[in-house]
């Protein structure tokens, strides 16, 4: 198959990337290995458990290295860049109506009841990472203890990974089977065999590359990445706010590990609280945003950065400079996905079958359960309550509601939207969409402001 011809699928591929990162990859799995049969069953597992193992988005990268195997460098370039264009587009253009007609009461009122439902929503991806991941007595003992250790005591999330990491790990160099790789999305079953895909079973010859290519491949996706970040740096000092944001986008980029979900956790944790770029509630409403249009989740990363630079644009049109944020924070958040994808892959080609990989992405899934978990508990401390308060006793800290500030009508909602993901087994967009138009109900019945 030409590039061209493949160029269609990723098209495809990108338009129907809706609901997170367990629909994407379904959406690809269903379309590559079973419809197109590019790949085997065991080749995309072998590509989804390496992008696993990295920082950033899981779903976006596993595109990458799917196009990179097919039509080398070039596709691997046109399937990542694909699979982001429209959503980066779309969030961009949500982005301009949200800072313009957000405070206008319809516009609140959809998005009061968008927010409900991404708790809901985030407790399914909690449900679903679980029931994958958490199969053994220590893979949840490990889960609850990241839970502990980011909840309570503030742990710093890269850490939590690592040492999930080693210790997958070393259990499987051990011998043991306490953490095994499972399956993901609609990936299960023996499916589609290597042999009989377009690809087969062998080994691309531009998955052996001698060392000149792998440090020009290097050097070239670094300096792609970083010189606008230190460019900003240099012009316009460490303080100013497109430093500051290629900065903590570039750092993000390579200590978010565990899927979109996780990098949320710790983007909320920073963003939020450290630099104040916006309220814990606009992080929902962003969450919201990449939620109901098609690409990665963590797409919500523009809508962080296109805010960022809206409140603090250092002398320009504040549209104009929040629409630079916002692409400087796609930028520095998915450029370094191309180089961990075409420097790794020729060496993780290599390693289809290791037992030691596989146990450290098992262990690192494990953990990410009780981190994506904490996300679902700081959303509802912000979408249920009113007001919050600090507890601090010790190594420990951490925020609790006020009980007298709950909302019952955002409780409905949310209550509502669980019911119809968990029970009736509605799909994401729709509940979403049905719990905007119940905030939309509840300001026409004038019960919001």
């Amino acid at each position: 198959m030409t590039l061209r011809a493949a160029t269609r699928i990723w098209w495809r591929i990108a338009l129907l990337s809706f609901g997170g990162p367990a629909g994407q990859i379904a959406v690809m799995h269903r379309i590559l290995v079973d419809e197109q049969r590019w790949i085997g069953e065991q080749r995309f597992l072998h590509a989804l458990n390496y992008c696993m193992l990295l920082p950033g988005p899981e779903a976006q990268q596993l595109a990458t290295y799917v196009g990179w195997l097919m039509h080398r460098t070039r596709g691997g370039i046109v399937a990542g860049v694909l699979f982001v264009l429209p959503g980066a587009a779309a969030i961009m253009a949500l982005s301009w109506v949200y800072v313009l007609y957000g405070r206008v009461g319809i516009v609140a009122a959809l998005f009061y009841g968008l927010k409900a439902a991404v708790l809901a929503v985030v407790l399914q991806a909690v449900a679903r990472i679980g029931t994958r991941a958490l199969r053994s007595t220590p893979a949840r003992l490990l889960a609850a203890l990241a839970f502990v250790l980011i909840f309570f005591l503030g742990a710093p999330f890269p850490l939590i990974v690592l040492g999930a990491g080693l210790i997958g790990w070393w259990s499987a160099r051990r011998g043991g089977t306490a953490f095994r790789p499972g399956g993901h999305g609609g990936s299960g079953g023996a499916g589609v065999a290597d042999a009989d895909t377009l690809l087969g079973e062998d080994l691309p010859a531009h998955a052996r590359p001698g060392w000149r290519t792998t440090l020009r491949t290097a050097s070239l996706w670094l300096a792609l990445w970083l010189v606008p970040v230190v460019a900003l740096r240099v012009a316009r000092g460490p303080d100013d706010v497109f430093a500051r944001v290629a900065t903590f986008f570039a750092t993000m980029a390579t200590v978010t590990f565990g899927g979109a979900y996780a990098v949320l956790a710790y983007v909320a944790q920073q963003a939020v609280e450290h630099y104040g770029w916006l309220a814990p509630r606009e992080m929902l409403d962003g969450l919201g945003l990449a939620e109901t249009t098609p690409g990665p989740l963590i797409m919500v990363l523009q809508f962080v950065g296109f805010l960022a630079a809206y409140r603090d644009p250092g002398g320009m049109a504040p549209l104009l400079a929040a629409t630079l944020g916002g692409l400087l924070a796609t930028w520095v958040t998915f450029a370094p996905c191309f180089l961990w994808i075409f420097l790794g892959a020729p060496f993780i080609e290599r390693l289809r079958g290791n037992a030691a990989v596989g146990g450290a992405l098992a262990a690192i899934t494990a953990a990410v359960v009780g981190v994506v978990l904490n996300l679902a508990l700081w959303f509802a401390l912000h979408t249920l309550f009113r007001a919050t308060v600090a507890v601090r006793a010790g190594p420990v800290r951490f925020d609790a509601p006020v009980l007298a500030t709950l909302d019952p009508y955002a409780l409905a909602l949310a209550l509502a939207a669980a019911v119809a993901l968990f029970r009736t087994r509605a799909g994401v967009i729709a509940t979403l969409l049905a719990s905007a138009l119940g905030g939309l109900a509840l300001h026409l019945a004038g019960v919001l402001p």
